[in-house]
């Protein structure tokens, strides 16, 4: 299924961690019992589309070969197509040969990349023969090496110049379905990520969407003093935030308080 980018404004993407290591230990989901009601559970408290992610990108994360992070994406999207097959899928990859595995033999509708094509010489060129929509996030280096490199000459300027870049040539390659994500906790200190999200209306200069993601990151949990377990409601917080300063979709462990915030951020505007 195809995403709707009319219907943007704004949405909330809902997380399926199909990994043993993710950050946030009650996301992960292995079994076939788990994933299934994980799914049907997304759904249900108003996923607007689901995010399937089968190699964990936290700081430090172990690296994960391209023919495992496929065998876990088979295993999880078969179920969840299964379970849901009028879901809206996203699939978190830097890969391209898992991008189009995944978008020609399991009906995915986006491809989420934190590395913009930074980590796949090829994804541009695939993800432009597929036609499907595209997610380009910031990061510096990879997730083993990011938090090393959180030097900026000018912070969000320099973003802003990185998604410029990528975007032109992903124009040049036909490549029109673009949305952002300025990559809360990817290559930014605490500090850099607040700083960014006090800025985040900037990124509209793009006319493009707008994709954050805080759910339960250290972002918060460092401010807070709080466990993952306990960082939901710093995460509601800097999400209601963002929409105000601009943000299009929400990217979250926890779907349900996203949508009331939606909600809640939607009767604002209108009254």
């Amino acid at each position: 299924m195809k995403a709707n980018r009319q219907a943007l404004f704004p949405k909330v993407m809902g997380i399926l961690n199909i990994t043993p290591d993710s950050f946030f230990a009650d996301s992960r989901k292995q079994t076939e019992k788990e994933i299934a009601e994980r799914a049907i559970q997304l759904l249900e408290e108003g996923a607007d589309m689901i995010d399937v992610g089968s190699y964990s990108s936290r700081p430090n994360a172990a690296f994960v070969s391209e023919e495992e992070e496929m065998n876990r994406l088979r295993f999880g999207l078969e179920i969840l197509f299964r379970e849901a097959p009028q879901a809206v899928v996203s699939v978190d990859t830097f890969r391209a040969n898992v991008a189009r595995e995944c978008v020609e033999k399991f009906g995915a509708a986006i491809i989420n990349d934190i590395s913009a094509g930074g980590m796949d010489e090829k994804m541009f060129d695939t993800v432009a023969q597929l036609q499907v929509t595209y997610i380009i996030m910031h990061m510096q280096g990879t997730p083993q090496t990011m938090m090393e490199y959180t030097h900026y000459d000018n912070l969000t300027p320099d973003i802003l110049f990185y998604f410029t870049e990528k975007i032109h040539r992903l124009h040049k390659k036909g490549v029109q379905d673009i949305w952002i994500d300025p990559g809360f906790g990817f290559s930014k200190t605490t500090e850099q990520n607040y700083a960014v999200l006090n800025r985040l209306e900037q990124f509209s200069v793009f006319g493009l969407p707008i994709l954050v993601g805080f759910s339960r990151k250290t972002m918060i949990r460092e401010l807070l003093s709080v466990s993952p377990e306990e960082a939901l409601n710093g995460t509601t917080a800097l999400n209601m935030f963002a929409l105000t300063k601009g943000a299009h979709i929400l990217r979250v462990h926890d779907v349900k308080e996203a949508v009331q915030a939606v909600r809640m951020y939607n009767k604002i505007l209108q009254s």
